[in-house]
């Protein structure tokens, strides 16, 4: 008998749905339940042939356990020695690579030293930045968010770079990323489950939560329609996920993969809507049995994307042939939403040279910030920069403290 087990953490609809789906199919020799782990030994398998990951990235111990679990022979969805290797800034640097449009993004150091860093360490890094060429390449407003993050957490609108220096203060030890603001006249998110099977929604990021499926918009074109399934395959083919989410923000007629690194994608009834979990939950479902039957003891059942593939075999990266996509579907809405977010006079694009007040604080920002320009400052265990949350991509309201200028005798490098 062939255990197949769905690792999960606070979300409750789906894992129960997909062991029940699977149960209910009454596959010979096959079966699902909730993986239960009492006790982790080296090389020493955890009993299941498949293993969905729904919490990992939360919990270290998990993708330890997995990984372990992987060398003994269970294919574990998704691959979690790529996932541990993987970040969006990685991502996008692929997508540029794979003709893929992206938005126009930068890297940033943290603002403050890593734990048990100090200046010596950064001794390879120019100082100041050329925040000028940054600013020319990104233009305003922007994005700033953590190079490896996820569900909305530490995301900032930026307005221009006085609102740039104000909030880099708040992200500790962050690495962010710096990313073009897209203003986008439709919006998609995507399933993609094993590389072949699509899952195309409309999508409205700038409604209420549970609002977001339901956007009450007309159809999209056929064409795009077909470029957004080609991207998304392509993605997931060469990152090598088994399942995942890929969001598209379309800015005249093109569409712009604006996050695709969503391992653990949401899946809850209550926010992706009874057609969308239907799908996702047949689909995973299906998926898993398919790679139970394909599963061999004491073998590697990983699936490792096209990048690693051309790698290990020196090849070019865009030589290897895309698998076509078994089945694509789309979502329909045939009624409106009258609350969705509307874009204003301030949404618009405009290039850095010349930035805009912030209209949200009410101090007065100063003409220039010679001496605010950040840089690494030394983090101690005394002191703790607090890191704040921001769950939606909207310009923040809260007053911020100005930078003070820092002292030194030294340039950090």
């Amino acid at each position: 008998m062939k255990k197949i087990g769905i690792l999960f953490g606070q979300e409750d609809s789906f894992p129960q749905a997909f062991v029940d789906r699977i149960n209910a199919k009454g596959e010979k020799d096959i079966t699902a339940e909730f993986v239960r782990v009492d006790k982790v030994l080296q090389g020493e398998p955890l009993d299941y042939a498949v293993i969905v990951d729904r919490i990992s990235q939360d919990v270290p111990f998990y993708r330890a356990a997995l990984k372990n679990a992987a060398i003994s022979g269970t294919a574990v969805i998704n691959n979690p020695f790529w996932w541990s290797a993987d970040e969006k800034f990685f991502n996008n640097a692929l997508a540029v690579k794979l003709g893929v449009p992206v938005p126009k993004t930068v890297l940033l150091p943290s603002r403050e030293h890593p734990t048990d860093t100090n200046e010596k360490s950064f001794r390879n890094l120019a100082y100041p930045l050329d925040w000028d060429g940054i600013f020319d390449y990104v233009g305003f407003p922007a994005y700033m968010k953590p190079f490896d993050g996820g569900g909305w957490r530490d995301v900032y609108k930026i307005s221009d770079k006085e609102d740039l220096w104000k909030k880099f203060e708040g992200t500790g030890q962050l690495v962010m990323l710096l990313q073009e603001e897209i203003i986008f006249e439709d919006y998609f998110r995507c399933y993609c489950i094993g590389g072949k099977h699509v899952r195309i929604m409309q999508y409205e990021p700038r409604n209420p939560h549970h609002l977001r499926y339901e956007h009450g918009k007309a159809p999209a074109d056929q064409k795009l329609l077909d470029t957004i399934k080609e991207y998304v395959l392509k993605l997931n083919q060469y990152l090598g996920y088994d399942f995942n989410t890929v969001e598209f923000a379309v800015r005249d007629g093109i569409p712009y993969a604006i996050d695709f690194c969503n391992p653990a994608p949401d899946a809850d009834i209550k926010s992706v809507g009874e057609e969308n979990f239907e799908w996702v939950v047949e689909t995973a479902a299906n998926y898993a049995i398919e790679r139970a039957k394909q599963q061999k003891p004491d073998a590697d059942n990983l699936t490792w994307g096209e990048y690693v593939k051309t790698s290990v075999g020196k090849s070019p990266l865009v030589s290897a042939k895309p698998v076509k996509a078994t089945d694509v579907t789309v979502t329909q809405v045939d009624h409106a939403i009258t609350d969705e977010g509307k874009l204003t006079g301030e949404d618009k694009p405009k290039k850095a040279a010349k930035p805009k007040a912030v209209k949200e604080l009410k101090a007065e920002q100063p003409a220039t910030t010679t001496e605010a320009k950040p840089k690494p400052a030394k983090a101690t265990k005394a002191t703790k920069t607090a890191i704040p949350v921001v769950e939606e991509p909207k310009a923040e309201t809260e007053s911020v403290v100005k930078p003070k200028a820092k002292k030194t005798t030294k340039k950090k490098e």
